[in-house]
């Protein structure tokens, strides 16, 4: 597995945009994306040389990242890619680690499956098998 991009949860994708274009210097890579699975919207964030943000919007209060984003949000996740998400899955499953979303499409990699464990510790782990993102502004 290696990693493909960090997630982080912001109240306002407009407010979290310009935080990490002004403080960071990253650029947004891809069009804001409505994941209705999750109920929130998401953007990709790119800076050479640096990993890929992934700015992440509750829609409303039925998301599950609502609550944490009212509280000021954060690392919400660290994204591996892999080869076989469902032997993967099986591999940390028998170290203990818990399947949260089961795969299902992903709006934000064009409906190419997505899943979410927990990885202890507080740590959520995306797992995805591709390279697609959303609509790209900007080539990676």
């Amino acid at each position: 597995m290696i990693i493909d991009h960090i997630g982080m949860v912001v109240k306002s994708l407009q407010k979290g945009l310009e935080h990490w274009e002004n403080v960071f210097e990253y650029r947004k890579m891809t069009e804001i994306v409505i994941n209705s699975r999750q109920k929130v919207r998401v953007v990709f964030l790119y800076k050479e040389n640096s990993l890929t943000v992934k700015l992440i919007e509750p829609l409303d209060e039925a998301s599950s990242v609502y609550k944490f984003a009212m509280k000021g949000g954060g690392l919400h996740h660290i994204c591996f890619k892999c080869n076989d998400m469902d032997k993967e899955i099986k591999r940390l499953n028998k170290m203990g680690l818990r399947l949260l979303v089961p795969p299902q499409p992903g709006e934000a990699f064009e409906n190419e499956d997505i899943a979410f464990i927990y990885a202890k510790h507080g740590l959520n782990i995306e797992l995805i098998e591709t390279d697609t993102k959303a609509e790209k502004i900007i080539n990676k």
